[in-house]
């Protein structure tokens, strides 16, 4: 489950790099033409060098996955880079600041963005204190730029924590089953395609587990609801203890469950089937008694899709239903 969620995570930051490098290139291209033509070689060299690191780290980011590190260098750089150009260009380099302020907080986390962004303010305000009139033209000009700047710090920080924060509630609603938490049926389908691929590119060995709760209609028409709710919460809760740190599990829907195992075969699919049978069997509970679950298994083999897989579990758990429940089938494929 945490792999669909670090996935599109990665994909909204990847997004976010890729809009900067955008925006340095068209931003900040001009600039570089016009401190040529001005003679300005020095600070043209420094913007010029921003555009190029910026365009190889989205590269780097769209060929490795990884938007932390080019994060982390991009902000680097254009905070010694915004440092630079307002100790050489005066106030006229001081706007860049309130710029590199959102850029900071847009591509790294909020912690790390403020301590960037401070840092260099610190570095210009001392450089402009000990030197008189070379960026600042009064001790008041300074004292205004650096509350203006703390206090656009403070509402970017704001921002981007907020913006975080509901960015991932919106990825969990996407992804995850609001009554057990499990992952749902988008998540699934996704996780199950990844599965596909893995196994296609690098053989490596999936199984699959379709869990079915036994008779639990009876248990909503003995008790409500609210009980049934109870039980498919405890079910998860069950059924992810049992399980390693790597499987993940969905809801399909109603009471019927799946569990994907990565990294094992057929007789570990089977040991892992046994043993979320027994231990639900005795640890699910209700007013009337146990509630059992009846388990259809099989491993990744030769199937075209995804879809295939999943029949093939599917006939492996209707097989134990029709034996009589609280048992597990797996498919001897594979």
């Amino acid at each position: 489950m945490q792999s669909i969620l670090i996935r599109l995570k990665e994909d909204f930051q990847l997004s976010i790099i890729t809009l900067v490098g955008l925006c340095s290139l068209i931003g900040i291209t001009p600039y570089i033409v016009f401190r040529l033509l001005e003679g300005n070689l020095w600070v043209g060299l420094v913007d010029a060098f921003l555009v190029v690191s910026t365009g190889l780290a989205v590269l780097y980011a769209w060929r490795t996955g990884d938007t932390i590190r080019p994060g982390q260098f991009l902000a680097l750089i254009y905070s010694a880079g915004a440092v630079l150009v307002s100790i050489k260009l005066g106030v006229n380099g001081l706007f860049w600041f309130y710029t590199l302020i959102l850029f900071n907080f847009f591509v790294v986390p909020p912690l790390q963005s403020a301590i960037a962004t401070v840092a260099s303010l610190i570095v210009v305000c001392t450089y402009g204190y000990l030197h008189p009139g070379m960026v600042f033209e009064s001790h008041y000009q300074m004292t205004s730029f650096a509350v203006t700047c703390l206090i656009a710090s403070l509402f970017a920080s704001v921002f981007a924590y907020r913006g975080r924060r509901q960015r991932e509630q919106l990825i969990e609603l996407a992804t995850l089953d609001p009554l057990t938490r499990a992952g749902n049926r988008r998540a699934m389908d996704a996780e199950l395609d990844i599965a596909m691929a893995d196994y296609q590119r690098h053989k490596t060995a999936y199984g699959l587990l379709v869990l079915d709760l036994d008779l639990f209609k009876e248990v909503n028409d003995a008790h409500g609801h609210k009980a049934g709710d109870h039980v498919l919460t405890e079910f998860t809760r069950i059924v992810k203890l049992s399980c390693r740190q790597s499987d993940r599990l969905f809801r399909m829907g109603g009471e019927e469950f799946v569990l994907l195992l990565p990294m094992v075969d057929r007789s570990g699919l089977e040991q892992a089937a046994s043993h979320i049978r027994s231990t639900v069997a005795e640890q699910l509970q209700t007013p009337d008694g146990p509630v059992t679950v009846s388990i259809g298994g099989c491993m990744l083999h030769q199937h075209s899709n995804s879809d295939e897989w999943m029949h093939e579990a599917d006939q492996c758990l209707y097989k134990a239903k029709e034996l009589g429940r609280n048992r597990y089938i797996i498919s001897p494929k594979g």
